[in-house]
This record gives C-alpha cells, structure tokens and sequence, in this order.
C-alpha cells in the first residue's frame, strides 16, 4: 500500500469516528451531563488534561456538563504532613473539625481551583463552587461516630441552572452545609447523582479506576457492559459486589431509579474515556439503566 493509501485510510477512519459521534451529538444536545472525577484521572497530568478536553469539547457541540469531584488521597496527604493522623471507620474518614477545615481548604481551595484552571486553558468556561454555595446542597450529620461526614438532604441546583443558562461549565467540591451553618464533607458520588437528579440530566458519568463494573474482579476482561438498577440491587444485597465499588453503584443506582436515564462506570485510566463513552455505538464502561434498554415497563 502506497503513502497515499495509508493517509486515505486514516483520513477514512477518522471521518468515520465523526460520523458515528454525530448521532449522539444531536441526541444529546443541551442534555445535562454530570460527571464525577476523580482517582488517577485527577492525579495524573495527562489524564487531567484530556478529561479538561472533554468537557470544553462537551460543551462545545452543545451538550452541557457539570463535573463534580472528590479528593479523598490529596486530603490524606495534607493532614499527613500537618501530622494529623486519618481514622476510619466503615471505609469512611471520621472527620472532626480540625480535618473538616483540611477537607474543606483541600476541596474548595485547592482542587476545584485546579480542575477549574485546566479547563479554563481553553476560555473562560469554567466556574467553581461548593455544595455551601447559594444554599446548592443542604447536609445533615450521617453518623455522630464520624463526625462531620454528611449526607445530602436536599439540593437546590438554582445556581447551577443560572451558570449552565450562561454556557458555563459548573464545577462542584462536595462540601455541604447544614439549615444552622454547619459544614459537612459529603461522598462525591452521592453528590453527582444527587445533582444529577435535581438537574433533571440525561446522564451521570462516574469515572473509576477499573474498566467498569466486572463479573470477575480478578479478570479485568469480565466487563459488564449492560445492567439494570435491580440487578444490581440483587448482587449487592447477595454480597456479590463490595469494596469501593458500592459507593458508586449505589449512587448510580438510586440516580436511575429517580429518573435518570442512564448512569455509567468508566475507566478514568484511560483517555478521552467521556467521550468515547458517549459518542460510539459501543461505549467503554458499565451502562445502568432502570430497565432493560427498550422495555417500556
């Protein structure tokens, strides 16, 4: 095959690719799309930088994402070298007030500031707040034994219909505050499908440090592609599935049961993971949807 071949070829593919994104495109045009990010996506610069392509690709064919983020691991290192030791109880960080005001000055201050600028590179598209900003998440105490951990009460996502009404991109740092003042550091994936429901959005999109949701843990290739909420209600309840992915299931799930069309496990390992999760006919990662994909009960 000649030089020229070879380019035709590629431009061919290309094309192609193009082509089977523009049906999603036009689907999804001013859909809400809520994605948390987190794990190696966040902490590595090349990942950082493809997911900031992303939502400025996303938001530039029409289609409107909020990110949300944790930053659980940055967290821990700061208080490590304040030499404030981490507890934990039932896989979650017992937080008093002094590591309330590390989670909060870690969050607010540091990482949303950071996501914000990557996208930012690109225009001035990006605007950053946290759950205590404009009454957008209230909070109440999960369990006294972990402190300051909270749990979403109700959202009020009139900030965020405002910053997406003037084609901006939210980005949201999971502190919440309580009816009396009192912040509270809440699960970043309960907090993306919480927005997500408030939003009303076509779709959450968690990224995770696997391919998706697996069959077999031990056999990265045992990738479920499809499920519904009450499959996966049923592995959780027998035991089948635990570890850090019931967090996310769990968020995912109780999203779609509230009218969410579809929630998504990706691999945030993996660049441009969004997009081709979104934009190709066969998807990446776990879809969760209520039903069977075409059943009408």
């Amino acid at each position: 095959m000649s030089a020229s071949d070879d380019a035709a070829s590629v431009s061919a593919s290309r094309v192609q690719h193009l082509l089977e994104a523009l049906p999603y495109i036009q689907r999804f045009r001013q859909k809400v799309v809520v994605v948390k990010y987190g794990g190696n996506a966040m902490v590595d610069p090349s990942l950082s930088a493809a997911f900031a392509d992303d939502m400025v690709l996303l938001r530039a064919v029409g289609l409107r994402p909020v990110v949300v983020h944790g930053g659980g691991p940055q967290i821990g290192d700061l208080l490590g070298r304040l030499g404030i030791e981490s507890q934990f109880k039932d896989g979650l960080r017992v937080t008093d007030a002094d590591t309330l005001d590390v989670a909060r000055m870690v969050l607010v201050g540091k990482v949303n500031r950071d996501i914000v600028g990557s996208i930012n590179t690109h225009g001035p598209l990006a605007v950053g707040l946290s759950g205590e900003d404009a009454g957008l998440i209230t909070s109440v105490a999960r369990n006294p034994d972990l402190g300051f951990v909270g749990d979403v009460e109700s959202v009020n996502p009139t900030i965020l219909h405002r910053l997406l009404a003037e084609d901006l991109i939210p980005v949201v740092s999971t502190i919440g505050g309580s009816a009396d003042g009192q912040a509270y550091n809440i699960n970043a994936d309960t907090v993306a499908g919480a927005l997500a429901v408030a939003l009303e959005a076509e779709k959450v999109i968690y990224l995770t440090d696997v391919p998706g949701l697996l069959d077999d843990v031990e056999d990265q290739t045992s990738l479920v592609s499809k499920a519904t909420a009450s499959e996966l209600r049923t592995k959780v309840g027998n035991g089948e599935l635990a570890g850090g992915m019931i967090p996310k299931i769990d968020a995912a799930v109780s999203a779609v049961e509230q009218g969410v069309p579809s929630a998504h496990l990706v691999d945030g390992r993996v660049e441009h993971v969004v997009l081709l999760e979104l934009f190709t006919d066969e998807g990446v990662g776990t879809m969760i949807t209520r039903h069977e994909p075409g059943s009408t009960t």
